[in-house]
């Protein structure tokens, strides 16, 4: 049955739709900074940008000896130019953990590092015309079959380079952003923008004295999760957790949903903290709020990076279930409210 969204809950999705308007593939993430950085300074709010780039907010608790880091990444799957081919197409190279058919057929934009200038195209299977290619159905998606086709005359690759347009250029993913009245919200790139939305309300409500933290907490927008590594050598000695939020994935055998939180038992680094998942789910339970403890077989986080790279911190991951995960991705204002209410239970509650 269609509902009408109340207006809090359209409010969080259009943050969301916002966030993922804005371009920023993994190593180009200075536009959504900026917009990040803009909205923390009109509301007075303190924040460090890293030299790695990532944005850091420390804010603190009624306990100032016991730190937690929270994390969410605000960096997407994307491309960079490969090469420019005698006929004017481009060859892309893939940024981020992605199939070349869950591209085909989208829009993208060509960030020019020599002229600031952006320019559209699509990512197409060479033999997509099924009027020319007796294979254009059975033709495998990858690197060497697909190119992007510009929307400008470029006949050459001396065309190409005259727009400015030259390897190393990145590629950003037409997101294609919809909210429903019925509370569902599709898009590119709600991996990891919902997450990063939900933490920004958050520090905005810690700095209007609506919510208070139970310990000093770091927030930092991670920019670079999805090639591995985020926000690891940025932890204040005093951390004794860490919380990634970021998406639940969904699929066969998976309990993850579009209308709770999934909390991650784990991935594959290994398991998460017991202690801490079991702090999640006995939140969950005492607040009625809907969650699901999964296993994602294929995943890893920065918190998962962070201990991997040595961290002494008892580790946890949640966030919304997102359905098709790095591809057209969906999930349902349910599960955003959840993960909200879930991250939101856990900074306001002790540690013990």
């Amino acid at each position: 049955m269609n509902t009408q969204l109340s207006p809090e809950n359209r409010t969080r999705l259009e943050r969301i739709k916002d966030l993922t308007t804005i371009p920023s593939p993994t190593g180009y993430t200075y536009d959504i900074m900026d917009h990040i950085q803009a909205q923390l300074t009109a509301q007075n709010i303190a924040h460090d940008l890293t030299p790695k780039g990532g944005l850091l907010i420390t804010m603190p608790g009624r306990d100032t000896a016991r730190h937690r880091f929270v994390t969410a990444h605000v960096d997407t799957l994307g491309g960079i130019v490969r090469a420019i081919k005698p006929d004017g197409r481009l060859k892309m190279d893939r940024i981020g953990g992605f199939t070349y058919h869950s591209i085909d057929g989208n829009y993208v934009t060509i960030h020019s590092s020599l002229t600031n200038e952006k320019y559209q195209g699509t990512v197409l299977l060479k033999q997509t015309s099924v009027h020319v290619y007796s294979d254009s159905a059975t033709a495998e998606r990858n690197q060497d079959n697909m190119e992007i086709r510009l929307d400008h005359i470029a006949k050459t690759k001396e065309d190409v380079e005259a727009l400015g347009i030259r390897v190393g250029d990145f590629i950003s993913f037409d997101p294609r952003t919809e909210i429903y009245d019925t509370g569902y919200i599709k898009s590119r790139h709600l991996d990891d923008k919902v997450s990063v939305a939900i933490l920004l309300e958050i520090i905005e409500k810690v700095a209007a004295g609506e919510v208070e933290l139970a310990h000093s907490t770091h927030f930092y927008i991670s920019n670079n999760e999805e090639i591995g590594y985020g926000g690891n050598s940025n932890i204040d000695p005093a951390v004794e957790e860490y919380l990634a939020v970021d998406m639940g994935a969904m699929g066969t055998d998976q309990q993850t949903d579009e209308h709770s939180v999934s909390i991650c038992v784990k991935d594959a680094s290994g398991p998460y903290h017991l202690g801490l998942r079991n702090q999640f789910v006995e939140l969950c339970e005492a607040a009625e709020i809907p969650y699901q403890l999964d296993i994602y077989p294929h995943y890893g986080s920065d918190a998962s990076a962070a201990m991997r790279a040595g961290a002494d911190v008892r580790h946890g991951l949640c966030g919304a279930g997102i359905d098709a995960s790095h591809a057209y991705e969906r999930t349902h204002i349910d599960s955003v409210n959840a993960t909200y209410n879930l991250v939101e239970a856990y900074l306001t509650a002790s540690m013990d």
